[in-house]
């Protein structure tokens, strides 16, 4: 008894001495180990998913109304979105997707011709284009603009918020396009793509008015060619606002909305829910003061410049920029105005709609399923995977699926007999253009400008 009672210690001494007895790079592998298993779900990832399954992908999902003509005659022939959607294994993050994209830049290089358009309000905007031409055979340097009667499709870009026209992936889109045998024209937003503002007035997530001038315009300029749209991240919410708007008063043929943001008052809860994607808030938030400040002296509606050199977040920005500029009492009055997802039920032409279910800046939770279903006008594509303008795709993430999906569903619409550009009537739309004298780019007389390469 004596013996066992003076050998006795306290079980806590017992386990320090035994965990001293292990190796400190056991210690470490632990570590490594939990902070990787951290890592894996912070970031969303889904590697062992993939690999499981053999890198094969998920199957898209498409949403629809079962008397849908869009689906019988067009999308039921566009093997992309009837197949698997595989992301490049070493991003397989919705996080890795989008942050890569920012960086990339295995990107094909364009070579734009620049018009600028003269809004009524005095304001500019930069059209830069990039016709099939100018890809199958760069060597056209001195070729002229596109002819009045020309019969290649048109496709109108509409960008991101704070993208243009050198984003990679407009780049890819516009590429892509051209390759197929179109012309594209990147609308980019007002004060961005090089341009400086000219009116008191910044473009916004509602602001439809700068996108219905310049298709007008297209459809007066070019009457024979069919006119078609697509609209990334913001630019597909004031793309769907429009077509609602419009019904089937528009001289679009067709268009197709990437990642839109659908209802910008849940997004705006969404994206401050958590720490990943206050990372994206407080990039874009930055991202759009110095777009304020930028052209400051063009903006004297604008008193409080002190609150607007501290603005940190996307909802700042609206707070203190634009629902002054464009009179919105609150800045959740300016959400529930201007979110497209409203407007769906009213859209007139066909519409393709694809959004990535893991998107981390414009959450699944605002996706319409019911106002998609409900349009005959409307197809969705949801994706299980892909990001924000994401779905790098190939093992060294060289192209982007909803790129080639897009592509491949305005060809088909084009081909197809829901191709409408005969029964839409010309319009005469007073827009004068006015050429650019700033570098990178190179005035000319005959409306385009001189070809200038974005890099």
């Amino acid at each position: 008894m004596d013996c066992i009672g003076s050998t006795s210690e306290s079980p806590y001494i017992l386990l320090l001495k035994a965990a001293l007895l292990i190796p400190i790079s056991h210690y470490v592998l632990g570590f490594l180990f939990l902070l990787s298993v951290f890592l894996y779900n912070y970031l969303e990832m889904y590697f062992i998913q993939e690999l499981l399954t053999g890198f094969k992908g998920q199957y898209v999902s498409l949403t629809f109304n079962s008397c849908c003509d869009l689906y019988q005659e067009v999308v039921s022939k566009c093997k992309l979105l009837h197949g698997r959607v595989s992301s490049t294994p070493w991003l397989c993050s919705p996080h890795f997707q989008t942050i890569f994209l920012q960086f990339f830049e295995r990107v094909p290089a364009c070579n734009y011709q620049r018009q600028l358009f003269k809004t009524p309000d005095g304001g500019t905007i930069a059209l830069d284009w990039l016709r099939n031409v100018d890809v199958k055979k760069p060597s056209s340097e001195g070729s002229d603009g596109i002819p009045s009667d020309d019969k290649t499709p048109i496709v109108v870009v509409i960008p991101g918020l704070t993208s243009d026209s050198s984003s990679a992936y407009v780049k890819h889109l516009a590429f892509k396009m051209a390759k197929s045998g179109w012309n594209v024209v990147v609308s980019n937003h007002r004060g961005l793509g090089g341009v400086a503002i000219t009116s008191d007035s910044l473009y916004n997530a509602g602001y439809t008015e700068d996108i219905r001038k310049i298709i007008d315009h297209l459809h007066t300029q070019y009457p024979q060619a069919p006119l078609f749209a697509v609209g990334t991240s913001i630019g597909a919410n004031v793309l769907v606002k429009f077509l609602g708007e419009e019904g089937v008063d528009t001289p679009l043929v067709g268009a197709a909305a990437i990642c839109s943001p659908w209802d910008l008052l849940i997004g705006d809860r969404f994206i401050k829910r958590r720490a990943a994607q206050r990372i994206y808030d407080r990039a874009l938030g930055i991202g759009l003061k110095a777009y304020a400040q930028l052209h400051r002296s063009i903006l004297p509606r604008l008193k409080d410049w002190e609150s607007i050199s501290k603005i940190s977040c996307i909802r700042d920005y609206d707070k203190h920029v634009v629902c002054v500029l464009a009179n919105y009492e609150t800045v959740d009055t300016y959400y529930r105005k201007v979110s497209c997802g409203g407007y769906v039920a009213k859209v007139g032409i066909p519409l393709l709609c694809i959004s990535a279910l893991d998107d981390p800046v414009c959450t699944r939770e605002t996706i319409p399923w019911d106002e998609c279903r409900a349009n005959k006008n409307v197809v969705l594509a949801t994706t299980q995977h892909g990001g924000h303008l994401g779905h790098l795709e190939g093992m060294t993430a060289k192209s982007l699926w909803w790129v080639r999906a897009v592509d491949e569903y305005l060809c088909a619409l084009n081909s197809s007999s829901l191709n409408r550009r005969e029964k839409i009537q010309n319009t005469t739309v007073d827009s004068p253009l006015k050429s650019i004298d700033e570098a990178p780019y190179v005035n000319v007389m005959n409306g385009l400008v001189k070809r200038h390469q974005v890099k």
